[in-house]
């Protein structure tokens, strides 16, 4: 399959591209039914003779190309209208039939906030003529009215989202005048994800209510079925609790599929790259050192433990605290007692064969380094993030 995406350098076109073109290189094996052959960018640096070629080569198109920040509001037309007609006229040309994707607006429905919008005018004038074409040729059609979009775009442009992730990441001021604002946001990657649904003849079929969006087997528009609905307020305090993480350790709940997932990988795109690296705080003593890499509001923490040659850590018990000791380097002895039967147990590891142990609560327990030479390298988790206040732990030799 030849595939032409018009639009390619925008936000979209620049993430469905790279991801068409995973597909087609084989290092996306997610779909296995869809065999890319060549993809067709064309932008506004493409000349016409490129858009002869390929609009007679392109077995599918996806129509991204379009205006939303123009100098002069009758632009609007001329781009959104304008360039559709000459990509489909192109087609009619070469007697194309191929499938077209039409990239809309929420905008086009000109319902409540959007009535007199002239560029949701020029969107529903585009949405026509695809129809009208569709109707004179056969050709199937795809109109996809996107509500706000969330992807990395160029801050301070039209994504209220790319900007404050911007602003946040490189302590930039920004204003936010209404914290009550709800947007409706589709992420860039599940808009990849409902392209690759449409070139597998699975679309969401929908129709409008105003603004709603409502699924519909055989309505005239199509959609991509997971946005999510917050507010500007909740988008900026999640975003704090990024910039902090470093400091806090502290990291947000990100459910998978959550909101919160996608803004912290958006967020992340934003950050300079003197910030990719942060440091750590090493608690350091004769024995080694322990250096907590990660807290979690509802599954503890994750931490690292260093010890040296021959040293012993440990000797204490848990009312409930539990704890996983995994050695990555090194040879250890780990011995549990537990303190009411003494019951005793002991796990030799290393990190030549990666084993999970597990401390019990009730138990008292010690790692001991066997190497006379080497540091031991553990990774800890714990059930709970250590509270000086409650720390729930008991000196009591093994």
């Amino acid at each position: 399959m030849n595939i032409l995406v018009t639009g390619a350098r925008g936000m979209v076109g620049t993430a469905l591209c790279a991801n068409l073109k995973n597909l087609r290189d084989g290092k996306n094996r997610t779909r296995p039914g869809l065999r890319i052959d060549k993809i067709y960018e064309y932008d506004l640096a493409s000349t016409p003779a490129e858009m002869e070629d390929y609009c007679a080569k392109a077995d599918f198109v996806f129509n991204l190309a379009g205006v939303n920040r123009p100098e002069n509001p009758e632009d609007f037309m001329r781009g959104n209208f304008g360039f559709t007609s000459e990509l489909l006229n192109c087609l009619k040309k070469h007697g194309n039939k191929a499938p077209v994707m039409l990239s809309s607006s929420i905008q086009a429905t000109l319902a409540g906030r959007f009535a007199g919008s002239e560029y949701g005018r020029s969107k529903l004038a585009g949405e026509e003529l695809f129809f009208s074409y569709s109707r004179e040729t056969g050709a199937p059609v795809y109109v996809y009215r996107f509500p706000n979009l969330m992807g990395h775009s160029r801050p301070n442009y039209n994504s209220a989202v790319s900007t404050f992730c911007w602003a946040v990441a490189n302590d930039e001021p920004f204003t936010v005048n209404d914290r009550s604002t709800e947007l409706e946001l589709l992420y860039i990657d599940d808009l990849v994800e409902g392209m690759f649904d449409l070139l597998e003849g699975k679309a969401q079929r929908c129709a409008f209510d105003g603004t709603e969006t409502i699924l519909q087997a055989d309505g005239r528009y199509c959609c991509v079925p997971v946005t999510h609905k917050v507010t500007l307020g909740e988008i900026v305090d999640l975003l704090a609790a990024f910039k902090t993480q470093p400091e806090t350790l502290l990291m947000p709940k990100m459910p998978d599929g959550s909101f919160a997932k996608k803004l912290f990988s958006l967020y992340l795109t934003y950050l300079p790259a003197e910030q990719f690296k942060y440091p750590l705080k090493m608690n350091v003593d004769d024995r080694g050192s322990f250096t907590e890499l990660l807290h979690t509001l509802d599954c503890g923490q994750v931490s690292v433990n260093i010890s040296r040659p021959g040293v012993t850590k440990g000797q204490h018990w848990h009312n409930s605290k539990w704890e996983l000791f995994i050695v990555v380097h090194g040879t250890a002895l780990i011995r549990e007692r537990n303190i009411h039967t003494d019951e005793t147990v002991e796990f030799r590891v290393s990190g030549e064969k990666i084993e999970a142990v597990r401390m019990i609560p009730g138990w008292t327990h010690s790692i001991i380094n066997l190497s006379d030479t080497e540091e031991l390298v553990t990774v800890m988790t714990c059930n709970e993030v250590f509270d000086p206040a409650r720390p729930d732990t008991f000196f009591e030799p093994v």
